[in-house]
């Protein structure tokens, strides 16, 4: 910010109450214009301010179209702010008019026109208002338009300082916009905090218009806030499942690569995920400037490009690489510093000596590492020490994280049944800022159809009423891309597709090399391997085998958390034996069901 816009900045948040929402030189609609300040009040309505820090005397010649100054020492030419004010809220009414709800009543005499007030203005915080009248600017500016220098000092009445901002409004009226009103308003100009189904994100075109859909979903104020505002240095966010983690990773990526020196880096666990982050970084044309990796697929890479001898190809393989790749910083053939950022998703399934290794892999002159984490998702603890701080692993996280509580992808039948089940691990831990917590999820309060307990003669049968259920919600209007089949076990995937196609229910491994993005089909995957992804509809099956006496418990507890909460509307849970699991799925599902 200029010295003008930091002060005025001052004078909105000491002036303005609560209820006012204001943004700083944000990117605004599909054509990317960036006022210096929007104000939007739900009873008073937009206004769009720029600011100048012009002296009077640097002003050389103004006209109504155009003005030429001197700024910072250098002549600039540039167009009339009014005019430039005045050309965005034109542009700005026209594309939230598209929207029938942000309209008048179609009963009343001003049908067809913004449900609020607009305006625009000028800010000049070098020039008082004696100065101002007294230099003919104001043939040029029109003085309503104008907040001076002395109108925004720090004595300036607040009652006072809001009725100049909103006499600067053409044609004033009352309003009063609900929240999901703000939310449109939001969503129309902020395509960057738009939350929309994962393959539709990936393949995001941000050259076309979209039409509101009936059901906004947008991030909330604190997420946009962060995902905007996230500062320099390293960065940790706590969040629980299906708070937006991955969609706040992805914006920050697009952000930092815009101005990026050296190559920024997105490292995550699971396969399918990072295939669903690199086409979002191919969507953006960012593929030359971000990589994304699996922490695995990525040591693969330092191997090959710095000639490390490869591990042989057995069970201890996948941490014998990462051991290489140590090895070869410690001992200076991997080079240190390589990426301007790394983003880490998923880092609850991280080792605390990859944190180590990963720290040492961000440029020292940006020091980017931003971590998303959620103990709650941790299905890896039994082989994994879980008490560490982040300072243990080169995290400089002490000030530096954030907690998003709030659940936006589950309804809060799915989230109510997949917490009911697994409410002996979300017990909410309280942790020393460095610490890893635990953060138990809460609902926003999206509703849908109860989940479903169903149990059946064998596993077969579970997938042949699967393929029943998803043909159903198919012909209800679900793609088939939007729909998966969990199991627990890898051997169980291609079970599951073939059952499916023989069904007529076209299918694919997602988790496979030869899975497309977007393709017309049943995605049957793993339930370690949905971690990060999400599906309108979900079915998981094969319950009644869980949990494996060969593995542990409490985290098959886990897997089968993760796997429930990628349901978005309906959940579908099948079993073809009794189980403590099953047990348990079927007093969590009991009242939901009840309810319905």
């Amino acid at each position: 910010m200029t010295s003008g816009e930091k002060r005025f900045a001052r004078r909105l948040e000491a002036l303005l109450e609560d209820d006012y929402l204001c943004w700083y030189d944000v990117t605004v609609g599909v054509k990317r214009r960036r006022p210096d300040f929007l104000i939007l009040n739900p009873h008073r309505g937009l206004l769009a301010l720029e600011v100048k820090d012009w002296k009077l005397e640097s002003i050389q010649s103004i006209d109504p179209t155009l003005v030429q100054a001197e700024f910072n020492g250098r002549l600039v030419r540039d167009v009339n702010p009014l005019l430039k004010a005045r050309d965005f809220m034109n542009v700005t009414v026209d594309l939230l008019k598209r929207d029938p709800l942000l309209l008048q009543s179609p009963d009343s005499r001003h049908a067809g026109k913004l449900c609020m007030p607009y305006g625009y203005g000028l800010v000049l915080s070098k020039i008082n208002r004696k100065a101002f009248m007294e230099s003919g600017l104001q043939d040029v500016l029109a003085p309503h338009l104008v907040i001076c220098q002395d109108e925004m000092t720090e004595g300036m009445e607040a009652e006072a300082f809001q009725l100049q901002l909103w006499g600067m409004f053409p044609q004033p009226f009352s309003c009063r916009l609900t929240l999901p009103q703000i939310d449109r308003i939001r969503w129309h100009l902020f395509p960057d905090v738009r939350i929309v189904h994962q393959h539709t994100l990936f393949d995001a075109d941000d050259t076309t218009v979209p039409q509101a859909p009936d059901l906004i979903r947008i991030m909330d104020l604190q997420q946009e806030q962060l995902a905007r505002s996230l500062g320099e240095g390293h960065r940790v966010i706590h969040g629980v499942a299906g708070s937006g983690k991955t969609m706040i990773l992805g914006y920050r990526a697009e952000y930092l690569a815009k101005a990026a020196s050296k190559p920024i880096l997105i490292l995550c666990f699971n396969r399918a995920l990072a295939q669903r982050l690199a086409g979002w970084m191919i969507s953006k044309g960012l593929e030359q400037r971000v990589t994304v990796r699996t922490l695995h697929s990525w040591c693969s890479d330092m191997i090959t490009t710095y000639q490390l001898p490869r591990p042989p190809q057995d069970e201890g393989r996948f941490a014998a690489m990462v051991q290489t790749v140590i090895d070869g910083v410690n001992q200076q053939q991997v080079p240190a510093g390589q990426y301007s950022a790394v983003l880490i998703d998923e880092g609850h399934d991280f080792e605390p000596e990859w944190f180590r290794l990963i720290v040492q892999m961000v440029d020292p002159d940006t020091n980017a590492l931003l971590v998303m984490y959620d103990s709650a998702q941790d299905i890896y603890q039994k082989t994994r020490k879980r008490r560490f701080s982040f300072a243990s692993v080169g995290i400089q996280a002490q000030g530096r994280t954030t907690i998003l509580r709030l659940n936006y992808r589950n309804t809060a039948e799915v989230l109510g049944v997949a917490h009911a089940f697994a409410q002996e691990l979300l017990t909410a831990e309280e942790a020393e800022e460095d610490g890893v917590p635990l953060v138990a999820p809460q609902s926003a309060g999206r509703h849908g159809p109860a989940p479903e307990f169903i149990q059946l003669p064998s596993f077969r049968e579970e997938i042949l009423l699967v393929a029943d259920k998803l043909r159903a919600a198919n012909e209800a209007g679900t793609a088939l891309q939007d729909m998966a089949v969990l199991v627990y076990r890898k051997q169980q995937v291609s079970m599951v597709t073939d059952w499916l196609q023989q069904s007529g229910i076209p299918a694919q491994a997602l988790s496979s090399k030869a899975a497309e993005q977007g393709k017309e089909a049943v995605n049957v995957l793993t339930m370690h391997a949905s971690k990060g992804l999400e599906f309108s509809t979900v079915a998981l099956s094969g319950l009644g085998d869980l949990p494996y006496a060969s593995h542990d418990a409490n985290e098959q507890a886990r897997v089968l958390y993760v796997g429930m909460t990628r349901a978005m509307q309906q959940l579908i849970l099948t079993a073809s034996q009794d189980s403590d699991f099953t047990r348990k799925l079927q007093q969590a599902c009991a009242p939901a069901q009840q309810a319905a």
